[in-house]
């Protein structure tokens, strides 16, 4: 080491010593006083004004040895910054897959405000218990459909990209939308809700590309609850749509009495309106959403290509009027004169590994993967089940005692009979009260909780809520109404006890769904699987949501003829029970639990691609 350098290094690390160990020093002081141990000028140092730092041997020992080792400069640590919503990594791709996701809530949605009124529209002969059973056989058909295919499509995400499958996810369930809508029976319907199902395996696919668009756990409450809020906007905005547009030659004779097409297709507007959705959705998805998997990351994807070519030209153009000269368009090719488009590059993003190897199928279902499926069967079933089971309440004629059966005498609290009796326009309001509490809870409230209870702690706590409310909603078949029946139940105790029992659903919802999300993400035993995961989560809530729905009409039915409305909902407490105490058995993974062959190469290749791209964010 040169002497200039010595010197500063000492120069240095004196200031600092000085600076940081005052007290040190002054000790050391007191201690040569005591030894009678004198400074070469003769003065001995008292800390005045004016007096010099004494002769310290120890400190100069200290100076030596840091001499002889190199310079060291410690970088400052910056501190995390708190994860906010605006700090979510690749909006604009989260943004795409919020506008695709929303698309497929509204469908569904917007079908039940008018279910059971269509169901009764193909033959109005039949009785409400048979009606309820049919839509429930309705509901369970699409689930039952996915429950055939979602694992293949989980499969075919892994080995042929995800783009590719949300596009004929979106244009299956479009078409089944409009043949549903303009359907005259029973069984047409029927073979086009299976027909949605089939060709639908986009949930599973759309949570695979949130965890490889967003990769790093501290963004995960936040970016998982994106999906579970576009449920929650378009139970919203679709029950509404629904009850709006339903039957508008019967609903507003005014503008649309003599319209033939609507006269005999009532229920065709809201299942365009649902296809025109989902068509936007679909374009959204083929020229906005880049590849996630990344075996299929660095193909060409022509959509992207496209819209990438013509916002070039609108900018190239707008900016050329702007600044009052032509831009360049094109550049000449130095070897042969061709002229060559200019396609600016991409953003540089996160390297994922590249896995030579994929784990064995036989392999996917460890502990944790079997509990973490279980709970999330038993929690889908139950919910979609209630969901079905309440909008065919919401619309069952309240219980007139003038049209009972003369051997049957209701004794509350556990033999009763009826429903609530609203028209889909109260019904999609009735639903739009869930989803509003819903938003707001997911977008302010659930991210605190979260970050502060973790993800296991916080599913398992709002898991409780789901049996208080299966317990509590039939019994508003018994509060009293304004009007007699067999009207429908009107007045503020009626609408003050349906908001009670929604919020009370909507909590446990809001904190319960986006937490089984995570945990069927993390569960997963190796990330080349992934894909395979969600398709078999998704596998596995099509079952329970095929079987649930089904029964559960049946069982609905089943109590109104025999005046015991509330079984199908006390049945369902049980089943929720279940599921909470399953929920002890489940632990949250990290993605990565078997390792195979070559993954710690894989892994040691992407940290070194990365480095640049992190030195880069560093100096930002």
């Amino acid at each position: 080491m040169s002497t200039s350098s010595k010197s500063s290094a000492r120069s240095v690390r004196s200031i600092r010593s000085v600076v940081s160990d005052y007290g040190t020093i002054a000790q050391s002081d007191t201690d040569s006083d005591k030894s009678s141990d004198v400074s070469p000028h003769g003065n001995d140092y008292d800390g005045g004004s004016g007096s010099e730092v004494p002769y310290d041997r120890a400190r100069r020992r200290s100076f030596i040895e840091e001499d002889e080792d190199p310079l060291q400069i410690e970088l400052p640590v910056k501190k995390p910054k708190p994860v906010t919503w605006s700090s979510l990594p690749h909006k604009g791709q989260l943004a795409i897959l919020t506008a695709a996701r929303l698309a497929e809530p509204l469908v569904q949605t917007s079908l039940r405000s008018y279910l059971f009124y269509q169901l009764k529209s193909f033959d109005r002969s039949l009785p409400d218990s048979v009606i309820a059973s049919q839509a429930g056989i309705m509901q369970s058909s699409f689930a039952a459909a996915q429950l055939c295919t979602a694992m293949l499509w989980g499969r075919a995400s892994d080995h042929g990209g995800r783009k590719r499958v949300l596009l004929i996810g979106l244009s299956g369930t479009m078409i089944s939308c409009l043949g549903f809508g303009f359907a005259t029976t029973f069984w047409q319907a029927l073979i086009f809700r299976m027909l949605g199902g089939a060709l639908n395996g986009n949930v599973g696919v759309m949570r695979t590309m949130v965890s490889e668009i967003v990769r790093e756990k501290k963004y995960q409450s936040r970016a998982f609850l994106i999906l579970p809020m576009c449920a929650n906007i378009g139970v919203i905005i679709g029950p509404m749509m629904g009850g709006l547009t339903s039957d508008p030659a019967g609903n507003y004779p005014s503008i649309f009495a003599g319209i033939k097409w609507l006269e005999k297709f009532p229920y065709s507007p809201p299942n365009i309106i649902s296809a025109i959705f989902l068509f936007c959705a679909a374009c959204f998805i083929f020229f906005g959403l880049e590849e996630t998997h990344e075996r299929y990351a660095q193909e060409h994807d022509r959509g992207v290509h496209f819209r990438r070519k013509v916002a070039g030209s609108l900018r190239r153009i707008f900016k050329g009027e702007k600044s009052g000269y032509r831009s360049y368009e094109s550049l000449l090719d130095s070897h042969d004169g061709s002229v060559t488009e200019y396609e600016p590059p991409k953003p540089k993003k996160h390297i994922a590994p590249r896995y030579k190897n994929k784990l064995p199928f036989r392999r996917i279902f460890t502990y944790n993967v079997i509990c973490t499926l279980i709970c999330h069967a038993l929690m889908a079933g139950s919910m979609g089940t209630f969901n079905n089971v309440w909008y065919s309440f919401l619309s069952t004629p309240v219980y007139d005692p003038a049209k009972a059966p003369p051997d049957y005498t209701p004794h509350p609290p556990f033999t009763f009979t009826g429903g609530i009796g609203l028209p889909p326009r109260s019904v999609g309001f009735a639903m739009a009260i869930l989803g509003s509490i819903g938003i707001s809870m997911q977008l302010f409230i659930y991210p605190l909780v979260n970050d502060r209870l973790g993800t296991v702690r916080s599913w398992r706590i709002f898991l409780y809520c789901f049996p208080f409310v299966y317990i509590l909603a039939p019994l508003l078949s018994l509060i009293p109404s304004t009007t007699p029946p067999p009207s429908q139940k009107t007045g503020w105790p009626i609408w003050i006890s349906i908001t009670s029992v929604l919020f009370l659903q909507v909590v446990g919802k809001t904190f319960a769904s986006p937490a089984t999300t995570i945990l069927i993400n993390n569960c997963s035993p190796h990330p080349s699987v992934l894909g395979t995961i969600h398709g078999i989560g998704q596998t596995a809530s099509s079952a329970a949501r095929t079987v649930g729905p089904a029964l559960g009409g049946f069982l609905y039915g089943l109590g109104l003829r025999n005046g015991v409305v509330a079984a199908v909902f006390w049945g369902l407490a049980i089943v929720a029970s279940f599921s909470c105490v399953a929920s002890n058995w489940v632990r949250e993974g990290n993605g990565h639990e078997i390792r195979l062959e070559g993954d710690d190469e894989a892994e040691a290749e992407a940290e070194a691609e990365n480095r640049p791209l992190l030195r880069s964010l560093l100096e930002l």
